[in-house]
């Protein structure tokens, strides 16, 4: 298999060449067979024999290279076109030299030269091969030649020009369009390069803010608890009241953990520092955490997979993640919202499907977007799903919303599991 060689542009043509060197190969065995065995033309069959075996040699040389990862040079590159040019001006020249008509087979290596190197190597190389050319014009070891089947003769001369250029044509057009695509695929991976390096300018803005707000939120999340702690002391008989303030204490104190836990861990982000959980009781844990968050909010949850569970990685960016999801599809809901979960060996699958009014055509195209929310004026930053699409991305998971047929909507996350 050649699926270890690298990926850089040369490397592809270099690829390409070597497919390309074998069907020529194949097609001069052919081809001198056929003029062997039914035309029984006397050329020296010797020599030309050594030449296709030592490009043979080549080829397997080639071969071997490209299982190596070390990148594919100009130089190199270049070399290898000169070795097609030599051997194919070494099989002109015991088969009729310009008079053969195989010789616009010249073509294809100058055309590979300009659509894959920089100029001063094609314009070498048709210099090169034009100089081949004409040293074919002079000196060569002539077909044998019969007057009296002159017009047969013309007539093949004729018939193998029109093969020739069937066959430049088709390999020509070939790896023109192979390279078109291989620009294509650059440009595709420099645009998602730009993409990820505006989405991480964005990640370290935002990060920059919140460290910024987690400091002023401080000291009024502790004039708060202070407050409250003194409202319940003041109205002891009434239940209703004492209770109203203990959600609101656990929200404040959930606040101040949140807040804590952001400074602290603010250096320790990376997926390799988290430690590892079983699939099911971090999916506990998270749900956990998000009923004390948003208490009245009525949901369901129903979870599926082969027990013991595999592991997942406990991140604190992950479990925020899927918190931001589910505050969204609250904040979309009417009523109720229904949380289904499967793992397997390899992925966790996780399904948020609330009764909402769904997504909107805008929304559809630009979730995930930094800064666009669908919500009303101040009831949304546009930056929850932003942060948990990128962290379940990094994690090498996916984040799909789409609408469902009975109304509402359903965030699909996707996840690989630890095993």
């Amino acid at each position: 298999m050649l699926n270890s060689f690298s990926q850089a542009p040369l490397s592809k043509n270099l690829l390409r060449l070597f497919m390309l060197r074998n069907i020529a190969i194949l097609a001069q065995c052919l081809t001198f067979s056929l003029v062997y065995i039914i035309m029984a033309i006397d050329i020296p069959w010797a020599e030309i024999v050594v030449v296709v075996v030592l490009l043979a040699v080549a080829n397997v040389l080639t071969c071997m290279r490209l299982r190596r990862k070390w990148p594919v040079s100009n130089i190199e590159f270049f070399a290898q076109l000169l070795i097609d040019v030599f051997a194919l001006s070494a099989l002109l020249y015991f088969s009729g030299g310009s008079t053969n008509p195989f010789i616009s087979l010249y073509l294809l290596p100058i055309t590979i030269a300009a659509t894959t190197l920089p100029w001063r190597y094609t314009w070498t190389l048709s210099v090169i091969t034009i100089g081949c050319y004409t040293f074919l014009l002079f000196n060569y070891i002539p077909l044998p030649h019969d007057h009296d089947q002159h017009l047969v003769e013309f007539n093949l001369h004729v018939s193998g020009m029109w093969l020739t250029f069937v066959l430049s044509t088709i390999i020509i057009a070939w790896y023109v369009v192979k390279m078109n695509s291989s620009i294509r695929d650059r440009d595709h991976d420099l645009a998602q390069a730009r993409e990820q390096a505006l989405r991480n300018e964005q990640i370290i803005a935002l990060g920059t803010l919140a460290a910024g707000a987690a400091h002023e939120l401080g000291t009024p999340l502790s004039t708060m608890a202070v407050i409250t702690g003194e409202l319940q002391k003041e109205y002891p008989q009434d239940s209703e009241f004492q209770h109203n303030v203990h959600i609101l204490r656990d929200q404040i104190t959930h606040c101040k953990q949140t807040l804590t836990q952001l400074l602290a861990k603010a250096g320790q982000a990376r997926v390799e520092g988290g430690g590892q959980l079983p699939v099911d009781v971090f999916m506990d844990s998270v749900l956990e955490k998000w009923k004390l968050i948003r208490p009245a909010v009525n949901f369901s949850y129903q979870k599926d997979g082969p027990t013991p569970a595999p592991k997942i990685m406990d991140s604190q960016l992950l479990s925020q993640s899927l918190l931001n999801l589910l505050n969204n599809a609250a904040d979309a809901s009417s009523q109720h919202i229904e949380i289904k979960s499967h793992w397997d060996t390899q992925h966790f699958h996780l399904e948020i499907i609330d009764d909402g009014e769904g997504l909107t055509a805008e929304a559809t195209q630009r979730a995930g977007e930094a800064f666009f929310t669908s919500k009303a004026p101040g009831q949304g930053f546009g930056i929850g799903l932003f942060l948990a699409n990128a962290n379940i991305e990094r994690l090498g998971g996916s984040v799909h919303l789409f609408n469902l047929e009975n109304g509402g909507a359903c965030t699909q996350v996707t996840l690989p599991l630890i095993g």
